[in-house]
């Protein structure tokens, strides 16, 4: 396994070992600012796409993010499988 990959993997099993208490702390530990700016970003995008609710240019807009980010995230959505975005729907976003 590459060691990339293989650093991947050690960062979801340190993210499952994590108690809700210290997993903000964790990631204020292994992310920057603005990686956790980005995510947090991909969450609202994803969140937003899969809502349905606005145009990808509105989304944009509302986010103050680029329409190429809007369309990153998009075409990401078309790239994993539906369980994956049911389950999303289903556990994610509903909180």
């Amino acid at each position: 396994m590459d060691a990339n990959k293989h650093g991947w993997k050690q960062f979801l099993h340190w993210c499952q070992q994590a108690d809700d208490k210290t997993l903000d702390a964790f990631f204020e530990l292994i992310l920057t600012p603005e990686e956790r700016k980005d995510i947090a970003t991909r969450c609202l995008i994803i969140r937003d796409l899969l809502a349905h609710e606005a145009s990808q240019r509105d989304i944009a807009k509302n986010l103050h993010v680029s329409i190429a980010k809007i369309t990153r995230g998009s075409n990401e959505l078309k790239r994993v499988k539906s369980l994956l975005i049911q389950y999303v729907k289903d556990n994610l976003l509903k909180s």
